[in-house]
This record gives C-alpha cells, structure tokens and sequence, in this order.
C-alpha cells in the first residue's frame, strides 16, 4: 500500500514536535497524531517551569560557578546509580547527553531563539558525598517564557513545514494499533475522537466519530509517560519506595496516560525500568485547578523546617531542594503520605516558587518589572499569595500553638503533637545564636548565601522562625504529586527501539518520558532537574535525524 508520509509522529508533545521539525527540514513529509486537539500543542511540556541542564554555561561562569563537562557526568552517574544488565544503553545515552549539555545544546537552542534568566538556579543538591547524588554546583537555568518559551521554537517550524507542505497535523487521533508488517512497523491505527475545543489541560471528549489507518516507512513514539494515570504509577511503584500512596494529586494532564506503552510493547518494544519513576513530595491542592486532581509543586529553597507527619523533623539530607526520591521513599517508610513545612513569611517571599508556567507569570510573559517584585517588598509573588489565601493546604497563624492548632483542622486525625513541633522549632532557633552549630540545615542555608544567585532571590537571611517581625508562620501540608516516567523503550543513541528480542524492530523509534528520556531510562533512579525537558529536545532531536535519514 502507498504511504501516507516517510514518517508518522505519535504525540504532539515537545519530543514529537523536536522530532518532526527535524524529520521536515531533511525535506521528508511527516505526519503528527495527537489524540488532543490544537488547543494541546507542546503537551505537557508547555505547564513547565522551564527549567534546562546546560554544563558551564555562560550564565553560570558569569556567576563565578566552575563546572566542567568530568564534573557533570560524576554528579550524573552517582545520582543514576546505573547497576541493572539493562542500564547499557541508558548509560550511552547519559554521556551522550552530558557531552551535548556542555558542548551544542544552548548554542543550538539559541540559534532557534531560546533566551534564559541569568540567575542560574541549583536544584537537586544531594549531600551524601561528592560521588553521592546531586549537583555539586547550580545547573538549572530557567527558560525566559518558561514551559511555552521552551516549546516556541518547536512549534513555529513545525507550523512553517505545514504551511510549506511538508508536515501535517492529524488532531484528534486515536492511536490504538501499531501496523506491523514483516517484522517492521509500518504506520499506526486508531479511532477518530469527536471534535472538541476544550481549553488547553482541560479533560477532552472520548467518543468516537469513525476509525483510521495512516502507513509510513518510520513511526516514532513520543507519546509521553503514566503521571496522569494512577492504576498504572500504582502498578509500577519500586518496591524500594514501599506501598504505594492511597492519596496522589496530580502535576499533569489527564492526557497524559501511557495509553501508547503498553500499545507498543504489544507491537514488539521492549520496556525496561518500569519501576523507576520521579515523583514529588511538594505538592499543593490547586485552588483553580486545570485538570482532575490538579497539584502544584513548590520549588523550595533551603529554609524551610520539614517535618514528617508526627511533627517530627525529616533526618539529615532531607531538606527542602535536596533529595527528591531520597524524601519521597523516608515518608513512605513513615507510615503517612504527606508532611509539613513550618515556615514564615520571609522565607516564602524569597524562597517560594511554584512549579508552572501559569504560577509563574512574569517569567512567562517576559516581565522585568514584575520579575523585579521577587526581590523587593514582603509580599511573595502573587500566584503564591494566592495560594496562602486560598489554598486548601495552607495555614497561616500568629503564633506557633495556633499554628499547630490550624494544621491539625487540616487531616482526619489530629497527628501533630505542639510539645514535639515547639521542642522541633526552637532547638532549630537556638542554633543561630552563634556562628557554629551541628544543624546541618543551618549550614546548608550559609553554603546557599555564599552563591550570589541563592543571596539575591533564592536563600531568605537566616533568622529565628519565632521572631514575629518575619511572620506570620505559615505551616503547608505538602502532598505526593505524580510527574515524571524514568524508564520506557530500550533505545540505541539513534532512538531506534529494541524488541524483546535484542534485535531493533525495523521502522520503530521512541523518544521523550516514553523512552525513558532515552535509551529506557537515562537518569538511572534519581534525576538532577532540568533534564526533563532536555530529555526530550535531545532524544526527539536524535529521533527525528534517524528516521529522516532511514
């Protein structure tokens, strides 16, 4: 049978669109399939922060940061942690990726139009050990635009390919099949789905208007990952992590449903690391939510007091922006799913930021005077303000025992004892009335304001949480929130996937959260931020080259 283009892109997400812009300026005609509308284009990466991983970038020389391309690659490795037989190609697939963090990745995006903020941020810092996890030194340079400024470029040379002809956009397509023929994989079946103009997130119409069959010589999968579909984080959950939370919120779509994994594996793809998964511990009930069980995530500095749900504090390295999944798996060894943070009014105006490009404004719209609003006056940014007004998770009080009192009302059972939370807060107080101290926190929050970027927008001054002229207190029950997909299809660095076999199956490709962010799992089972959103740009880059050139 004739085909339809020379290539088939299942997902309208950033990998997909990386994907596709590739394959259309090689002059090869690409087909997109998307089940969601228009409305949707950019997928989920467009709710992102914006977050890239550049190694010894301009910004961050400018900021006096040495790092180096050895550097990186240890600080990857060690927080990977790579040791399966199934971790060969994921491991390619990170030095590949470090080399292009450091070398063509923000010169390319640049080049496309792609500007960041020049205060480089430092998530993920670890603290076991310079070979432990971590990022020795701050990475994570925001995207100016955020989420959208990252999907932009994407979408204005897929959209000039279309209107030269090359690339067509095939919304509201439900794949449900691949075609596999002679081994190869030879185009995509699937249902069309009833229009629907829903706004951007928002849950769209799953009735069926007809059927389709669309033939191409290469098919990529980009269709993303499982974090808006619970039964399946359920059913992966690492046995390392414990049980499995019986309350989750949500940090994506409800899209975004790993409908294509088990599609492809059935067409032959083989899947590795399933159990490997990145989810937050921050999360916050959105008082506006988008979509079903729709959560935010704070992006917090390192002042915050962090207890478990007993009030008692989080061990050592546990601090906020520290260890992510080392947090996740201590709370879920505690026998409760949520925690708190005790804090005040001066830490959340400096060190609150909200994972999103909708909480986040200024940035997104480019902004300088509202930009200019984080370092000045007490009052946080407005989205967090909001969220201290109206959010579901938030008490704010004058004085510790009301606090306590307020976050009680917050749970089903009143677990917060005051003695334990007064004995928690005030030994952490005692610790600054001199220049020592064995509170490794408090170090960690000198270490911070040594770095210029932390000292002007991101570490608040020390001070006792006790002292009223910073208050009030604000205590935030902070939920699990789904998000990322760490393993997927077994890749080579072409994106090619392979079959259960060992072999490549002819004509099938993956890219994005649906293969790990390359090669089934490129960041081994702990993540250093910034590298999700690169993840797909590479690996749809690599994937789109590879099928143009098939």
């Amino acid at each position: 049978m004739a085909e339809d283009a020379d290539v088939i892109v299942v997902g309208a997400g950033l990998a997909g669109l990386v994907a596709a812009a590739e394959i259309a300026d090689a002059h090869k005609r690409v087909i997109v399939v998307d089940q969601e509308s228009a409305n949707n284009l950019g997928g989920q990466a467009f709710w992102a922060f914006g977050g890239l991983f550049f190694v010894d970038s301009p910004e961050q020389r400018r900021l006096g940061i040495h790092d180096s391309y050895d550097l990186a690659l240890e600080d990857w490795l060690g927080s990977a942690g790579f040791d399966r037989e199934e971790d060969h190609w994921p491991r390619q697939w990170a030095h590949a990726y470090v080399t292009f963090a450091k070398e063509e990745k923000r010169a390319w995006l640049h080049a496309q139009g792609m500007r960041w903020f020049p205060v480089v941020g430092w998530a993920e810092r670890g603290g076991y050990g310079a070979v432990g996890h971590g990022n020795s030194v701050p990475r994570f340079h925001v995207t100016w635009g955020t989420g959208p400024g990252v999907v932009a470029p994407f979408v204005r040379r897929t959209r000039a390919a279309e209107a030269a002809g090359r690339l067509r956009f095939a919304f509201r397509h439900r794949v449900d099949e691949l075609i596999v023929e002679n081994g190869a994989v030879a185009g995509v079946r699937g249902a069309l789905l009833q229009a629907d103009g829903v706004a951007r997130g928002k849950p769209s119409s799953r009735v069926v208007t007809g059927d389709f069959e669309l033939r191409a010589g290469a098919t990529i999968v980009a269709s993303g990952g499982i974090g808006g579909n619970h039964e399946l984080v359920r059913a992966n959950w690492p046995a390392r992590m414990g049980t499995p939370p019986a309350f989750m919120i949500q940090g994506v779509p409800d899209h975004v449903d790993g409908r294509m994994l088990a599609i492809t594996e059935a067409a032959g793809g083989r899947i590795i690391n399933r159990d490997r998964m990145w989810h937050y511990t921050e999360g916050i009930r959105n008082w506006n939510p988008i979509w079903n069980r729709h959560g935010i995530r704070i992006l917090p500095g390192p002042s915050s007091l962090w207890l478990d749900a007993t009030g008692k504090r989080l061990p050592p390295p546990l601090y906020p922006g520290f260890d992510t999944l080392g947090t996740l798996e201590h709370i879920m060894q505690s026998g409760y799913e949520y925690t708190w943070f005790v804090t005040d009014q001066a830490i959340v105006k400096r060190e609150f930021a909200l994972s999103g490009s909708e909480q986040n404004p200024d940035l997104t719209n480019k902004d300088w005077r509202l930009v200019l609003g984080r370092a000045i006056g007490k009052r946080a940014t407005p989205p967090v303000e909001a969220f201290k007004e109206k959010g579901a998770d938030f008490v704010v009080r004058e004085t510790l025992e009301e606090l306590v009192e307020g976050m009680n009302a917050l749970t089903d059972v009143p677990r917060l004892d005051f003695e334990t939370v007064r004995r928690e807060v005030t030994a952490r107080d005692r610790e600054l009335d001199n220049p020592y101290g064995k509170d490794l926190q408090i170090a960690a929050i000198r270490q911070a304001r040594n770095y210029l970027g932390d000292r002007l927008i991101r570490a608040a001054p020390l001070h006792r949480l006790l002292d009223p002229k910073f208050g009030p207190l604000i205590g935030v029950k902070l939920n699990i929130i789904t998000r990322k997909t760490l393993g997927g299809f077994e890749t080579d660095l072409t994106s090619r996937v392979f079959g259960a076999n060992g072999s490549i199956i002819p004509g099938l490709y993956a890219a994005g959260e649906a293969a790990g962010f390359g090669g089934g799992g490129v960041h081994g089972y702990r993540a250093l931020e910034g590298t999700f959103l690169g993840g797909c740009i590479f690996s749809g880059r690599a994937a789109g080259r590879s099928a143009a050139r098939a």
